[in-house]
């Protein structure tokens, strides 16, 4: 039995995510802060044929976080794959331009973008060595490689997870275990910014897919239209 975890699980792209591999046969854990909303996915994922369970919990608490990683692969024998996408600037962070940011304009998003990752890396990671096999996916947007200086603390924090993401993957070469960055150049469902492309979950999803299945020698994949 496989499965995947999804941290940072949402009605855009988690879903679809979901969908893609969920439609493969694997299980999926959803991993977010809202409860009621991980309930609605699954209930939607469980109508589509896909055995899917909820494990709310907030990427800045790292022990919570370490927790339900734990709990999900209890419940579903491991966790074969890792995608770790959360969205929470907009509300809980000020968005600065390079030359306005404060060391605190960062450390939120660092908080929340790089060391989330890694606590969740570390939660699956060894039980990943033992097997000899599985897949490590880190999104972020694409500002993370060509920076935007209205969101220049994002793109800052975004930057150091795609790096720490790289590297990880040029350590587990040879390991069975894929690490990969995916950027998101686009809007995901409606348009962010006018005339600035976007793409449905569905268009992005399958490029998780192939990291997981035939592209595994790839450290990034950038979508794009």
């Amino acid at each position: 039995m496989t499965s995947i975890a999804i941290v940072g699980a949402g009605p855009q792209l988690g879903l679809a995510i979901a969908r893609t591999f969920g439609s493969q046969g694997f299980d999926v854990a959803l991993i977010s802060r809202n409860r009621e909303k991980l309930d609605g996915l699954v209930g939607t994922l469980t109508g589509e044929d896909i055995t899917a369970a909820a494990f709310p919990a907030d990427v800045l608490d790292r022990d919570a976080l370490t927790q339900v990683l734990k709990d999900a692969a209890e419940k579903f024998g491991g966790i074969d794959v890792l995608e770790y996408s959360p969205v929470g600037t907009f509300g809980s962070t000020a968005l600065t331009t390079p030359a306005e940011t404060k060391p605190a304009h960062i450390q939120h998003e660092i908080e929340f973008q790089l060391y989330g990752a890694i606590a969740a890396t570390k939660a699956v990671l060894p039980a990943m060595r033992e097997a000899g096999a599985g897949t490590l996916l880190y999104t972020t947007g694409a500002g993370s490689i060509d920076p935007v200086p209205q969101v220049g603390n994002v793109n800052a924090a975004a930057a150091a997870l795609r790096n720490w993401a790289i590297n990880l993957h040029k350590e587990l070469d040879g390991t069975g275990i894929q690490a990969a960055h995916v950027g998101i150049d686009v809007s995901i469902g409606t348009p962010a910014v006018p005339g600035f492309p976007t793409a449905q979950p569905e268009e992005i999803s399958p490029a998780y897919w192939e990291l997981h299945t035939t592209k595994r020698d790839q450290a990034e994949l950038v979508f794009s239209l």
